[in-house]
Formats: C-alpha cells, structure tokens, sequence
C-alpha cells in the first residue's frame, strides 16, 4: 500500500520484456472492487486485446460491478465483472461492455500500444 495515502495504491504492472508501467489504483472509484484487486496481487497472465483500444488480463478475482460505464480515456484501469478482467485502456474509447473505473496508469502509458496477444502482464507492488 502507498504510504502516502489509503485511498491510493500504487502497483508496477509489467509488460514482460517490453515495458513497465506505474498503476494507480484508487479506492474511492469502487472500494470493493479496489480491494479485491489489490489482495490478489501479485497477477500474472497472458495479454488479451478488446479490439484496437483496450488490452487486459484474467485474473480469478470475483466481485460485482461498481459505478459501471463504457467511456474510458486513454491510461484508465477498468475492471470487467463479467469475466473478472483488468483492462487497461490504450486509447479513448466508448465499449459495450460496461466496466468499473478501478484506476489510472501514472507512467508509460504509450508502451500499451506494443502489447500482442500472448504476452505476459505483470502487476505487482510498486517497488517490488
């Protein structure tokens, strides 16, 4: 946990072999969802893409939507109830999935644009 604030958790979510990236993942967005997230770290697992816009990864993370929306900008941090995935959002973008606004990407965020399917995401405890 950031010792900065409580509301504030910061990760490194890690492209294996290409990037790392800051992650900023805040509770008053959706604390129950935030709290899941992060007591599941550390996650791992393969890159999916959601068209051109949005890269994510399963986790095993079983939580309702909170505060659900479809219009993301460029560096958000959703999380996608329905299956239970963390996207990460490389350009603006409206869905057509609802998902729950969990975070921001602070640092790195254009490295997104080399993530193919099959790569490796890392999220991690900043520092770690």
């Amino acid at each position: 946990m950031s010792a900065g604030s409580v509301s504030k958790l910061d990760f490194a979510l890690s492209l294996k072999g290409k990037a790392i990236l800051n992650l900023e993942l805040k509770r008053h967005l959706a604390p129950k969802t935030v709290g899941g997230i992060a007591r599941s770290i550390p996650i791992e697992g393969n890159a999916h893409m959601m068209g051109n816009s949005i890269a994510y990864v399963d986790t095993n993370i079983k939580t309702g939507g909170e505060k659900l929306k479809t219009q993301f900008k460029k560096g958000d941090v959703a999380f996608l109830a329905a299956n239970g995935s963390i996207c990460f959002v490389i350009e603006d973008t409206i869905g057509t999935k609802p998902m729950t606004l969990v975070g921001k990407i602070t640092e790195n965020v254009e490295s997104l644009k080399n993530v193919k399917p099959g790569d490796i995401f890392s999220i991690t405890q900043a520092g770690t």
